[in-house]
């Protein structure tokens, strides 16, 4: 039977779970997530993952934040003043405001607050941690 190498693309379906079995992301209820291995579209513990996988197989992997989104960057966290900040844009802990920087569109998650200064982190928000993903190749693409 064959199995998934560099170049194929596939299709898998997913569940992603933090280490306390929060799951942040999953393909039930949709189509396969679709892609080609090597190819850099996923993260590389995901891709890594599919080697060698045959049609139907399920495995449970988990990706160390090297092979995922990295560790978190306290370069990537700002203090700025609130008055930068437009009054149409509710600012509260924990709250995710967009924006727009020289490499594209970002995320940034809103730390702490106070009446004069913001910090915002512009890490990912799955940086610094451990990803567990159920994985079942569900059929290699055209």
């Amino acid at each position: 039977m064959r199995q998934a190498a560099n170049g194929d693309t596939v299709r898998v379906h997913y569940r992603g779970t933090l280490d306390d079995g929060t799951e942040f992301d999953s393909s039930a209820g949709r189509d396969p997530l679709e892609f080609t291995l090597g190819s850099g579209q996923v993260i590389p513990g995901f891709d890594n993952a599919l080697m060698d996988m045959k049609v139907g197989e399920t495995k449970t992997v988990n990706i160390p934040p090297d092979q995922a989104y990295g560790e978190s960057d306290p370069q990537m966290v700002h203090d700025v003043p609130r008055a930068e900040i437009p009054d149409t844009i509710t600012v509260e802990v924990g709250a995710v405001l967009h924006a727009n920087s020289q490499s594209g569109p970002m995320q940034l998650t809103v730390l702490a607050m106070t009446d004069e200064t913001v910090t915002l982190d512009a890490n990912h928000a799955l940086a610094g941690k451990t990803l567990t993903f159920m994985l079942t190749l569900d059929s290699f693409g055209e």
